[in-house]
């Protein structure tokens, strides 16, 4: 449980960091008259990195361990957050939020496959889908903190936020959060019977005297995501991925945006996307505990259909803030659902060996629909066309992504 509660932790680390440039984009957009085409880039330079971030780094925690991946990605998240709090122009800022992504990007990676392998066949889907409730939870206490910030200081505060908080996790992972014993046992680097039998007695669990026979095989690696085994999932979960996450990412980048040009203040604006993560965080364990009743597949298509329609209620316009509100949190509700759904998808389809790197590569590949969305919705504001358009556009990803995830065909006996 203590491992689970810290990657939740990190999760909702991970859901602060990457939201934090949508909290400050209103002050950037104001102090350095930057244009809503060039804010897209800007919303989406993390997101670049996110995506080269997950595909590196997922390979080097399947070869290194999930822990020290981890505390490697929380010094380049805590340098990339800092560094933002002192950017004078914006081609530095998107180079260092661009930084942050590769870290965060890894951090995905790792503790999807940490939280996998720290609970049992019965609770896996349970287990993951609790860690990626985090998102939202750090999204709506770092958010409600960033609202508080921006109304006394200017938008760098709240990357210097984010960057003290960052460095605080350093010493919690490093003094309480044990290597996964799946991939000591899988990988059996030097002292892994020691390491595996002193997780087990701090989780109350008898010792072992000796280690399973270690798979003397070679080695596929990244290329056993497209065996005859796994190509099927490792594509159609790409491309699920990719599509739904270009409507997350939308409803999330531009929320703080929208509302201020509908005339609220950006801490005002801020509440709303904090809402739409309310919404997120109780899709999320409402998805968690009808996994335990219900086929996964089905729940995650559902909740594309869902998020798909209330993006686009979302983009018709609602008459003052609390109906703002409520419709963001509907709409964030079914989308950060679709996400979770997805992970645990990914924990339950891919073998330990290549679980983080196929969790990276789908979160990679994926990630580049997360960096297009905002892009797009950008482009598509600056040629004039109204928010209800660009709405109904970008609702389209999830639809993709229903039809992508339906087309899915899980073998009946996994990899071992």
């Amino acid at each position: 449980m203590t491992a689970v509660g810290i990657c939740v932790m990190l999760n909702a680390l991970d859901g602060f960091d990457v939201l934090a440039i949508s909290f400050a984009s209103p002050g950037i957009a104001t102090e350095w008259g930057v244009d809503r085409g060039m804010l897209g880039i800007v919303l989406s330079m993390e997101l670049i990195g996110m995506a080269v971030g997950s595909i590196v780094m997922g390979p080097i925690a399947d070869r290194i361990g999930r822990r020290p991946t981890i505390l490697l990605c929380l010094v380049m998240m805590a340098t990339g957050m800092y560094l933002a709090s002192v950017a004078d122009s914006v081609e530095s800022l998107s180079a260092f939020r661009f930084f942050t992504g590769l870290g965060i990007g890894g951090m995905l990676a790792a503790i999807n496959a940490m939280a996998a392998e720290y609970a049992n066949d019965k609770y896996r889907k349970l287990s993951v889908i609790v860690m990626a409730t985090g998102y939202p939870i750090g999204v709506i206490v770092g958010g409600s903190i960033a609202s508080m910030l921006l109304a006394s200081f200017d938008w760098r505060s709240i990357f210097m936020f984010g960057s003290l908080v960052t460095l605080t996790f350093i010493p919690v992972v490093w003094f309480l959060l044990p290597e996964s014993i799946g991939y000591l046992t899988d990988q059996q680097p030097k002292q892994a019977l020691e390491r595996i039998n002193a997780t087990l007695k701090r989780m109350g669990h008898r010792v072992v005297d000796a280690m399973p026979a270690l798979n003397e095989g070679p080695k596929q690696g990244i290329s056993q995501l497209f065996s005859k085994n796994l190509l099927n999932i490792t594509l159609l979960l790409t491309a699920a991925y990719f599509f739904h996450i270009m409507t997350f990412y939308f409803i999330l980048k531009w929320i703080p945006k929208i509302v201020v040009d509908m005339g609220f203040t950006p801490s005002l604006a801020g509440s709303v996307l904090v809402w739409a993560n309310v919404g997120g965080a109780a899709g999320s364990i409402a998805l968690g505990l009808l996994t335990q009743r219900f086929a996964i597949k089905r729940l995650v298509i559902g909740a594309f259909m869902g998020a798909a329609v209330m993006v686009v209620v979302f983009g018709q316009g609602q008459a003052d803030l609390f109906q703002l509100s409520v419709i963001a949190g509907i709409a964030g509700m079914f989308t950060n659902s679709a996400i979770v759904g997805l992970y645990a998808m990914f924990a339950e389809s891919f073998p330990t060996e290549v679980r983080a790197g196929g969790t990276g590569f789908v979160i990679g590949v994926g990630r580049g629909g997360a960096a297009l969305g905002p892009v797009v919705a950008g482009f598509m504001f600056e040629a004039n066309l109204g928010l209800e358009t660009v709405a109904v556009v970008m609702a389209m990803g999830s639809l993709f992504a229903a039809i992508a995830l339906a087309g899915l065909k899980l073998p009946s006996r996994q990899p071992a």
